[in-house]
């Protein structure tokens, strides 16, 4: 009976380990997968962010999930930052997150109730401390409301 326990509990780790799965800490409920965001593709690569949010209505709002590096040079590095837009008005951005590894856990959190968030992913040139190639998507409670259920 033991040897059978252990190995569905093994099973069942490789299983649960392979799939796509919310950041630490959160249960999917709470959270919406908006999916992959990524930068523009460069010389020698690109930068990806697959990117969980939190529900509008909450009160500190949170982007969260995985960032990649995948560019080949090795002095660019992946980087991620979200610029909320805030219900009482004005903007405020949470301090940019990188990494030079091939993935690290992210959470940029907001200060209030927002409206939208734009989550902008770079390359990041770390000899000239510049962003390279960026994008980003604009998130908001009508776009998400019109996702097919």
């Amino acid at each position: 009976m033991r040897k059978n326990l252990v190995i569905g509990g093994l099973l069942a780790f490789v299983i649960a380990g392979s799939l796509p799965a919310a950041p630490a800490g959160a249960t999917t409920a709470s959270l919406i997968h908006w999916g992959p965001v990524q930068s523009r593709s460069g010389h020698h690569g690109y930068a990806k962010a697959d990117v969980w949010i939190t529900r509008f209505t909450a009160e500190t709002f949170a982007v969260s999930g995985t960032l990649y590096d995948r560019d080949a040079h090795g002095g660019h590095c992946a980087y991620v930052r979200a610029r909320f837009h805030y219900a009482g008005g004005g903007t405020g951005w949470a301090p940019p997150k990188t990494t030079c590894a091939s993935r690290k856990p992210i959470r940029l959190s907001s200060d209030g109730r927002i409206t939208r968030v734009d989550v902008k992913v770079c390359v990041y040139d770390r000899p000239r401390r510049t962003a390279l190639n960026c994008y980003a998507d604009a998130i908001t409670p009508a776009v998400i409301a019109n996702w097919p259920r």
